[in-house]
């Protein structure tokens, strides 16, 4: 909309949405006549409805464990960045994926598809950032992904194992919560979310049926197709890496599988498939910075974290990984599943080359779409271990119903309350610390929690809340922003500067890291605040400190008894001054 000139708002959203479902619905008149019906599922359908609900619930369990109270903020350097961009499309009434960078002065297409949700459930609920950014939390774990899996399960193995990999769901730390937990990954932790269902709607296509060869349902296939791949983009681009490669993989079983596997345009159609898919992924490599992670195990070390979900340093999680064993061997022994242990094939490679390989080349080209962060790639596992598992699971329940004829009633029963209780056990009781792949070590506590040793302490957040009654309206506020000061746009509305977690790479900005509290006796201060538009105060909320991601500005605190400063509000340790010194 922001492309077009329209004001973002939940009702011009709500007006494009009914114009997109008209034309939808218009499309499908025209081109929809005589569509095959979708397939039937055999199954009972309130025992998925009943498997998703307890699944949601486990999801909402874990996440809210981990978030705490409902306005708890990540304490996070990307969070600073994601906060602030909500209240720069609230503000600014633009939530274009090419104009969200121009709050940190950017330009070019940043995904903001995660932003913009948050930035509906704010102005139509009255609730602040935090609450509506938790909210979509949960709906993206309990809701967004519980249904995505299930479906996507559905299609390839049937509905009893759907319902197992519909309660599975959150069982997993890689996924949701991971992405909770590092980064903060909005972004990635919605489109990771929307891969199942982007998987599914392809399979689901009828133009892969035999015998259906219009031109209709072949032009309502380019429309489907288009519209995953567009959505996945706006949320992550980089999802479109896995969600490709897993559609490929089935793509090219299921045209070598087929009687008309030695026609010519079954090999031309696999030869374009790949080739797209490979300039993508070379594509998407190369329009980030490329790795900014180093490999962490050896080549050993990286196979048994896959053969036992420990990636990125996550405890082993055995319960899952026998059953995803048994998956893989029932996939591999069962033709129409075998393309999905060849799936799981692809994503585990991934992993054990961000894992294991420190080759430059591998890194930057290979995995440069995801920055070769591990964690990303640690999120996208879950995609194919559940349903996996989900099939080693049902394999189980069958083995033992086959094995007992006159009770399969009761053994399935059984079987389903002893899964329900195992995922009940992992997710309630299994503790979940965010591991360090570079420190070797754990999170000892939730990094939404707050203290006075967190990135933001509760007195400094008591201080940005009230910064916009503290200060006259447009005026510039700096401060050190790997401190917390870089949250003190999105909690107050006011121009606190820089917007993001880093500060600015240039000598002026240097100038006042290390001079601006002597401001009275170093004209070269002057010089460098008129660079940053004269900023009128400045925000103490400590030097900072020299670890990664954290800068240490010993010019920007102390300001008591220096001449040029006046304070103007303090809460506990963090203050705001008056930059005076260089008043005409």
């Amino acid at each position: 909309l922001g492309v077009l000139g329209i004001a973002w708002s939940p009702v011009s959203w709500g007006v494009a949405v009914l114009i997109f479902a008209l034309v939808a619905w218009g499309v499908g008149r025209v081109i929809g006549r005589g569509a095959p019906r979708a397939p039937s599922f055999p199954g009972s359908t309130w025992s998925l409805l009943a498997a998703l609900i307890l699944g949601a619930l486990l999801v909402i369990w874990r996440l809210a464990a981990y978030i705490g109270d409902p306005d708890a903020v990540s304490q996070t350097n990307d969070a600073v960045f994601h906060m602030n961009a909500v209240r720069y499309i609230v503000e600014s009434a633009d939530a274009s994926s090419l104009h969200v960078s121009s709050l940190v002065g950017g330009s070019g297409f940043y995904p903001a598809a995660w932003h913009a949700l948050v930035s509906l459930i704010v102005q139509v609920t009255g609730t602040s950032i935090p609450i509506a950014a938790n909210m979509l939390t949960l709906v993206i774990g309990a809701v967004i992904w519980p249904l995505g899996l299930a479906w996507l399960t559905r299609l390839v193995a049937g509905s009893a194992a759907a319902v197992v990999a519909a309660v599975l769901a959150g069982v997993m730390q890689n996924f949701p919560l991971l992405m909770f937990q590092w980064g903060v990954l909005f972004p990635n932790a919605l489109s990771t979310a929307l891969i199942p269902a982007a998987v599914g709607l392809v399979i689901f296509l009828p133009v892969w049926n035999r015998g259906v060869r219009r031109w209709q349902t072949a032009v309502r296939s380019v429309l489907v197709v288009a519209v995953s791949a567009g959505s996945l983009a706006v949320a992550q681009p980089a999802a479109l890496l896995p969600w490709g490669g897993i559609c490929v993989v089935w793509l090219s079983c299921r045209l070598l599988a087929a009687e008309r596997s030695r026609d010519w345009r079954s090999w031309v159609a696999l030869i374009i498939a790949w080739s797209v898919f490979a300039l993508a992924w070379i594509g998407l490599s190369r329009s980030t910075s490329g790795s900014h992670w180093p490999f962490f195990r050896t080549r050993f070390e990286a196979l048994l974290d896959i053969v036992l979900n420990s990636h990125v340093l996550i405890a082993p999680q055995i319960g899952i990984s026998i059953l995803m064993l048994l998956g893989l061997v029932v996939a591999v022994r069962t033709p129409r599943l075998r393309w999905f242990a060849l799936a799981w094939l692809g994503v585990s490679g991934v992993y054990w080359l961000v894992a294991a390989v420190g080759n430059e080349t591998v890194r930057n080209l290979v995995l440069g779409a995801w920055y070769a962060d591990p964690y990303r790639i640690a999120a996208l596992v879950p995609v194919v271990v559940i349903p996996l598992a989900a099939v080693g699971a049902e394999a189980v329940v069958r083995a033992v119903a086959d094995r007992l004829p006159k009770r399969a009633a009761a053994v399935g029963r059984v079987s389903l309350a002893v899964l329900i209780l195992l995922a009940a056990v992992l997710v309630l009781l299994r503790p979940v610390p965010l591991p360090s792949v570079t420190a070797r070590n754990y999170d000892p506590v939730s990094r939404y929690e707050s203290s006075d040793k967190s990135y933001l302490s509760d007195d400094e957040r008591a201080l940005l809340e009230q910064l916009d009654e503290l200060v006259e309206p447009g005026v510039r506020v700096i401060g050190n922003p790997s401190t917390g000061v870089g949250f003190g746009y999105f909690f107050s509305g006011v121009d606190v500067y820089p917007r993001t977690w880093s500060p600015p790479a240039d000598a002026a900005w240097q100038i006042l890291a290390e001079d601006l509290r002597y401001a009275a006796d170093d004209p070269d201060v002057c010089g460098a605040l008129a660079a940053f538009d004269d900023p009128a105060y400045v925000l103490d909320f400590g030097p900072g400190e020299t670890r990664a991601g954290r800068w240490l500005m010993p010019g920007i605190t102390e300001f008591a008894g220096q001449d040029g400063f006046e304070l103007v509000a303090e809460e506990g340790d963090a203050s705001l001054w008056r930059i005076t010194a260089c008043d005409q």
